[in-house]
């Protein structure tokens, strides 16, 4: 039986520099598609080709030892060779190689994907200014969750989202589309997203208890061998700790004084272990927007999961939405992953003052400034958000919810409250 595979929206935007001479570089977690996503790319080129997976030792060794043997070995006189390199972190000086072949074959096109963004960065890119195109891949988004499920609300979703970001990023009123449709089937899937989140084997899957047992798999293998492993981390059970404390303070503000004094390591630790979950693709932080240097804070950063199911495994936590304590954090955690996919080019702060006041995102680009908050429930804004319009007078705002929608003019602010799809 033939497994169906589904297209990644970051495909049309990688498509675009397939026949640039520059590497292709996809960084994402281990089982979120990259592996899938290089084979899908592959599939369009119709030159000569040649897949590589660099887990295996023996390929891996032929290219730390010989680069241009390496490369010879799949190359035909006179003709363009497109190489796909999965997982090249597993190399040895990997820039190097890459630089090698670079500068020694002008026909020879590199896609490379890699899980270890710490290790990329450190062994790949320096050796490669100016000779690489970077892509992150992170597991299905909310509208690549809804297309596995329905095509038909996949198209409207897909509508309702460019909408609100025509007015984010131009127009003032959101056209055409405003008013929500299909709110129950819409809210069921989210529902059920914000509990199990977007990793691709979990998708697939019908069953909740065949999810759960997936993404225990998941954390699991990933944790030991890709993080761990690969770090060389000694101290197993206090990292462990540190996850678990992130995943239960999740969407909050945190403190690595906090954690380090209540699992019991010094500060470079603790540092050490949030540097090491960053660029695994575990978490995400946020830093705080301020402009106002005494009243506003600005040092400590939010943090978020790049998978909610994932953090939902981290804690061994699969309830229903409908009975969680933590749906609140669940919901703005969505929000910052859907913010991160859909708003390439906006820089994503959070704000809040030394007097309390709090809006959950800042979407900033250029002079424009763009607050948003997230609202399980209630119909009236809260004085944190009264306190930014008065302070920095945006010409627009967002209110995120389950599932309102309305729309309202305050002063000279339109706000709009969207369901959390819409984002």
């Amino acid at each position: 039986m033939t497994r169906k595979i589904y297209k990644r929206r970051i495909e049309d935007r990688i498509k675009k520099f397939i026949k640039r001479r520059e590497i292709i570089c996809i960084r994402g977690a281990r089982q979120v598609g990259k592996t899938t996503l290089l084979k899908m790319l592959e599939k369009m080129v119709k030159s000569d080709k040649a897949f590589i997976n660099l887990d295996l030792v023996t390929h891996r060794r032929n290219l730390e030892e010989n680069p241009i043997d390496f490369v010879e070995r799949f190359k035909k006189p006179k003709r363009r060779l497109t190489l796909f390199l999965d997982e090249i972190q597993r190399v040895k000086d990997a820039g190097e190689k890459l630089k090698i072949i670079y500068d020694e074959f002008s026909d020879v096109k590199m896609f490379i994907s890699g899980s270890s963004s710490l290790e990329i960065k450190t062994n790949v890119f320096p050796q490669l200014v100016g000779r690489l195109f970077v892509f992150d891949l992170f597991t299905f988004d909310f509208l690549e969750y809804i297309s596995t499920k329905d095509d038909g609300l996949a198209r409207i979703l897909s509508k309702k989202q460019k909408s609100l970001k025509n007015f984010i990023e131009g127009n003032r009123n959101i056209k055409n589309v405003e008013r929500p449709s299909f709110t129950d089937q819409f809210t069921k899937y989210l529902k059920e997203y914000l509990i199990f989140g977007g990793y691709p084997e979990v998708v697939k899957s019908n069953k909740y208890e065949e999810k759960e047992f997936i993404l225990k798999n998941i954390y699991n293998l990933y944790l030991e061998k890709d993080i761990i492993s690969f770090f060389r981390i000694e101290d197993t059970s206090k990292f462990e700790d540190v996850l678990r404390m992130l995943a239960f303070n999740t969407s909050n503000v945190i403190s690595l004084s906090s954690i380090s004094s209540d699992i019991g390591i010094n500060y470079k630790k603790s540092e050490e272990f949030l540097t090491i979950l960053e660029h695994s693709y575990i978490i995400y932080k946020i830093r705080p927007f301020h402009k106002n240097m005494t009243t506003e804070i600005k040092k400590s950063p939010k943090i978020y999961f790049l998978d909610i199911g994932l953090r939902n495994s981290i804690i061994d936590n699969f309830s229903k939405f409908e009975s969680r304590t933590d749906g609140g954090a669940l919901l703005e955690n969505f929000v910052l992953r859907e913010l991160i996919t859909n708003f390439h080019g906006w820089k994503i702060n959070y704000w809040r003052t030394t007097g309390g006041a709090e809006i959950d995102f800042i979407l900033t680009k250029k002079d424009e400034v763009i607050p948003i908050e997230v609202k399980m429930s209630g119909n009236t804004l809260g004085k944190g958000f009264y306190s930014f319009l008065k302070r920095y007078k945006p010409k627009k705002g967002i209110i995120v919810t389950l599932d309102k929608f309305k729309k309202e003019k305050i002063e000279d602010t339109m706000i709009y409250w969207v369901p959390a799809y819409y984002i």
